[in-house]
């Protein structure tokens, strides 16, 4: 369906879940679609999904990100919501069948921050201090280049982690920069870690709308708010992801970027105490994105990420 013959819907619903963060990309993506379509009422749902609930156990011991996306699937299959919004990084990579990734927007920052109320940068930390975060990808970089440092898990939104950070639990934690800047908390980015020191997540930054499958209607809807350079970096990111059956129990990270008229692409997976990693990257044509993502973990797989990520997930 084109844009031109594209009749607008009296009302679209949106399924978000209902941190501040999360409320904060739905209510972007309602005030883009508002503004663009002003006879369409555009209200959000806002939902708790399992992850959210339990707070006491890293991610990666109960299943995955995938928590935090399965309550708004179903709203989307049992018609209470026309659209879901979701960090990419979020996003499982094989989503289940019936449903679509009908939009990738522009990303925001995609790097780490590091965030602390003392000191300057990684680098400053004294031997032992505690450093928080709830990602096997950044604790596995953080212990090859820091091995001094004491890594403790984090859990909880964004606010919840400052607050622990404040509470003296921690002597610095790491967050992803987008979150931060996206709720106006930028100020307390002590330091954005570059992307040699701390490669991303994949997705990390970008948001993304899934819909139901068949639905021509809602992508030519939606198709304003896609973004082809963000686009074609992510569907790298998650196509080397897909090859190596990423998921949070495997340290492994995966960024891509438009450089000109090319697409550079680096991915790593990591032992998880950092003893072991392994890096490889590739330039690619941006009109084919999977198959670069593809090389890259093919690459990593030569090295023999394939015995780290199987003892891993046992």
């Amino acid at each position: 369906m084109s844009q031109a013959s594209l009749t607008p819907p009296s009302r679209l619903v949106i399924a978000s879940r209902e941190s501040a963060l999360a409320m904060w990309q739905a209510e972007h993506i309602r005030d883009r679609l508002r503004a663009l379509y002003p006879q369409t009422e555009v209200s959000i749902l806002g939902m708790t999904t399992q992850g959210d609930q339990i707070l006491n156990v890293s991610l990666s011991k109960i299943g995955g990100k995938g928590l935090f996306v399965k309550e708004l699937e179903t709203a989307l299959e049992n018609g209470s919501a026309d659209i879901a919004v979701h960090s990419l990084k979020d996003v499982p990579m094989h989503l289940p069948e019936g449903f679509v990734l009908a939009c990738i927007g522009e990303r925001e920052d995609p790097r780490d921050a590091f965030v602390s109320n003392n000191f300057d940068n990684l680098a400053a930390l004294p031997p032992g201090s505690v450093v928080g975060t709830s990602s096997l990808r950044r604790e596995s970089q953080l212990r090859a280049r820091f091995p001094h440092l004491k890594i403790e898990p984090l859990r909880g939104n964004v606010q919840t982690r400052l607050r622990k950070l404040d509470e003296g639990q921690y002597a610095a934690i790491i967050l992803a920069a987008a979150g931060l800047k996206r709720l106006g908390l930028g100020d307390r980015i002590r330091a954005v870690i570059s992307s040699d020191d701390s490669l991303p997540a994949v997705g990390q930054g970008a948001l993304g709308i899934e819909t139901r499958a068949g639905r021509p209607d809602l992508e030519a809807l939606l198709a304003p708010l896609h973004h082809a350079p963000t686009a074609a970096c992510v569907l790298a990111e998650r196509a080397m992801s897909r090859a190596l059956a990423g998921s949070c129990q495997v340290p492994l990270g995966g960024f891509a970027e438009v450089q000109g008229d090319k697409l550079r692409m680096r991915g790593f997976v990591a032992t998880p105490d950092g003893t072991r990693l392994l890096r490889a990257e590739f330039i690619g044509d941006p009109s084919a994105p999977e198959a670069l993502g593809n090389q890259v973990a093919d690459a990593l797989l030569a090295q023999g990420a394939g015995e780290i990520l199987s003892a891993l997930n046992g």
